[in-house]
């Protein structure tokens, strides 16, 4: 028996509008694959091809002796432990913070909660940067924390949490609060309802959080570069990456920067390759209900 396909007919108008906005998709795809793919391809030439520049993007000579310069150089195995450590800690310290501010500011009633609020939405569109560096280091060295990666996880973990409870804020308003009356009848407190009720729904934005918060870490550059600068053996792979340009003899060895900088790309990848089926989810959901 013979299906009946119903096809969409567009306008000689529509059908213009869309090969327009293809090709405007098209050209912002285009403008942001092509620095990765720059730098993957520069990373299989030689240094001097690149010193050249040229039009012609793919190398002459494919070079792979680049990683291996760039793994022995750079000490890879030791600043990748130290980049695993400092997003993990940063992912871990931004879940717990941000799904127990979240759950505070949705359910509990205190003085101020909404200026406080408030004041976290704000920070959403506001970046001190740079700035905040000098006070921050000033204050790890009277905390006797500024020669170990513990002051720039807890930094960084503070510095990212006004999205991350926003999200955490508006999935918690989309859960029905008779859930937390049922509780409440069973015998649980406030923080019962919060570990046994709340947290298994926030799965999906918790995936979210823990995507974003992972390369935040792992992206950090600036913070960690000032802290780790008495103690190389400290540097993650950001830090470590952009110092292989000087690996070269009187020029800068961009082959070996690129090689470097596309073997830190692979652990990020994998991190989403992980979570992205609950990335979009999340991050969709938990700002639904703000």
């Amino acid at each position: 028996m013979a299906k009946n396909e119903s096809r969409i007919v567009y306008s000689p108008t529509q059908k213009a509008i869309r090969a327009v906005l293809w090709v405007v998709l098209a050209f912002f795809a285009f403008l942001v694959i092509f620095p990765v793919l720059y730098i993957v391809l520069g990373s299989f030439k030689e240094n001097a091809e690149l010193l050249r520049g040229g039009s012609n993007i793919f190398p002459s000579q494919w070079v792979v002796k680049n990683y291996t310069d760039a793994w022995e150089q750079a000490n890879f195995a030791v600043y990748t432990k130290n980049s695993i450590l400092l997003s993990l800690g940063v992912m871990v310290g931004s879940l717990i913070v941000s799904s127990m501010a979240g759950y505070v500011f949705s359910r509990k009633t205190f003085p101020g909660k909404e200026l406080i609020y408030s004041i976290f939405v704000m920070f959403m569109f506001i970046n001190v940067g740079s700035v905040s560096l000098r006070p921050l280091y000033e204050l790890a060295i009277q905390m006797k924390m500024n020669k170990s990666l513990w002051a720039v996880i807890l930094f960084s973990i503070g510095g990212g949490q006004a999205t991350y409870i926003f999200l955490c804020r508006g999935y918690v308003n989309s859960v029905p609060r008779e859930l937390d009356e049922a509780a409440r009848i069973d015998g649980c407190g406030f923080f019962r309802i919060y570990w046994n009720i709340i947290l298994p729904m926030l799965k999906p934005v918790m995936a979210t959080i823990a995507i974003l918060s992972f390369r935040q870490g792992w992206n950090e550059y600036i913070m960690p570069m000032v802290f780790t600068m008495t103690n190389p053996n400290l540097r993650p792979l950001t830090v470590g990456v952009n110092l292989l340009k000087n690996a070269g003899d009187g020029a800068a060895a961009w082959n070996i920067m690129f090689a470097g900088a596309t073997i830190a790309i692979i652990p990020i990848l994998i991190v989403f390759c992980c979570f992205s089926r609950f990335f979009m989810g999340g991050l969709t959901a938990g700002a639904v209900k703000g």
